[in-house]
C-alpha cells in the first residue's frame, strides 16, 4: 500500500498541499490535450473525476493504511486529510476548476501580447510527451481497485514527508 500512497500521498495530506499538486496535474494535462497528445480535454470531468478519484481510490487507500497499523496513530491523520480534503473538493472543487481554466486562458492572454503572435495550440513550445508518462497522470487513468490488495505484507517504501513548502 505505501507505493500506491507514496503516488497520491499529496490527497492525504493538507489542503493547500492537495490543491498544489492537483493544480499541477490539471495543468500537465491540459497541456497535453492543448498539444494534441490527449484526446480528452480534463476540464470536461475534473470536478467529478476528483471526487470518484477520492472515494473510490484514495479514502479506501487511506482507511486501508490506517489497518495496516504501519504509520501507528499516524494513519489515522492521513484518513482525517484525505476525508477533509474530498469535502473540500465538494463544495470548492467547481469553482477551482473554473480558476484553473481562466489562469490557463489568461496565461495564453498575456503570451500572446509579448510575442505578437495570436493563441494556438501548435504555436505552443513542445514539451516533452513523457510526461504524460509521469506516476500520477498514469495513475489517475488507469486506477485499479483490484489492484489494492489487502496485504499489508507489500510495505517496500516509506510514505513521502509533508511538502517543505508548507508555511
Amino acid at each position: 500500500h505505501l507505493i500506491q500512497a507514496s503516488d497520491v500521498a499529496h490527497t492525504m495530506q493538507h489542503w493547500h498541499i492537495y490543491q498544489k499538486w492537483n493544480e499541477r496535474l490539471f495543468m500537465e494535462m491540459h497541456l497535453a490535450f492543448k498539444n494534441g497528445r490527449s484526446q480528452k480535454d480534463p476540464s470536461e470531468n475534473w470536478y467529478l473525476g476528483e471526487l470518484g478519484f477520492f472515494d473510490n481510490y484514495i479514502i479506501p487507500l487511506a482507511k486501508k493504511l490506517k489497518d495496516c497499523g504501519v504509520f501507528g496513530v499516524g494513519a489515522e491523520e492521513y484518513l482525517i486529510y484525505a476525508l477533509e480534503n474530498r469535502r473540500e473538493w465538494a463544495t470548492r472543487g467547481k469553482t477551482i476548476v473554473k480558476d484553473m481554466l481562466e489562469k490557463i486562458a489568461s496565461d495564453q492572454n498575456n503570451s500572446s501580447s509579448q510575442d505578437g503572435t495570436s493563441s494556438h495550440p501548435h504555436r505552443e513550445s513542445h514539451q516533452s510527451s513523457s510526461s504524460l508518462g509521469s506516476p500520477k497522470s498514469r495513475t489517475r487513468a488507469s486506477i485499479n481497485r483490484d489492484s489494492m490488495s489487502s496485504n499489508c505484507d507489500s510495505i517496500l517504501v516509506a510514505f513521502p514527508d509533508h511538502d517543505s513548502a508548507r508555511p
